[in-house]
């Protein structure tokens, strides 16, 4: 994938067909350190060891309408290439965590491409689950969680127009911040 927020999209998307309730995206990126780390955990059925092994093969998918399932093993391969390190952790009927770790100045680094906009979407398409969403650089953090929000709406949805815009907005203003005021993509 030609941008690290895709594999992150697909890694969720792996969460919703497991049944979460929670999904939560962490990334961490360091210049000083010379790293990016993105994990995505989540609350869904699990696996088995067995079961985490199949998933790491691009031959294996338990999807119908395609024989292949290249999502987790492209995010494995991306950040191997740069000399970093790749793990999932899962329980059955507990959930998994898949952390991608990167060394950020290498040669076969792929750009992280727009990872609110792929937060926002998987709010926008999946309104009725929650996600927390930290992002760490040198600067600053911030975390956006929808369980928060959800207290403050009092019922209003996630994915109406005006809360996805403000969705929007905050992740850039807080994005601007730990990146010291400029554009964070």
């Amino acid at each position: 994938m030609r941008e690290l927020s895709l594999n992150v999209m697909d890694v969720a998307q792996n969460s919703v067909r497991a049944q979460a309730s929670l999904v939560t995206i962490s990334v961490e990126e360091s210049d000083r350190d010379d790293y990016l780390q993105i994990s995505v955990s989540d609350n869904g059925c699990g696996m088995t060891e067995d079961q985490v092994q199949q998933v790491i093969d691009p031959f294996f998918t338990t999807r119908t309408t395609r024989k292949v399932g290249l999502g987790v093993p492209l995010f494995k391969l991306s950040a191997e290439q740069t000399g970093g390190s790749f793990e999932i952790q899962s329980t059955l009927h507990v959930g998994t965590t898949t952390t991608a770790r990167y060394v950020k100045s290498h040669v076969d680094m792929t750009p992280l491409g727009d990872i609110n906009d792929t937060v926002k979407i998987l709010i926008q398409c999946n309104p009725d689950m929650d996600f927390v969403f930290t992002h760490t650089t040198d600067l600053g953090s911030f975390t956006l969680d929808t369980r928060e929000l959800r207290k403050v709406l009092e019922g209003v949805r996630l994915d109406t127009p005006d809360v996805l815009e403000w969705i929007s907005a905050y992740l850039t203003e807080q994005s601007q911040i730990i990146y010291g005021g400029t554009d964070y993509q």
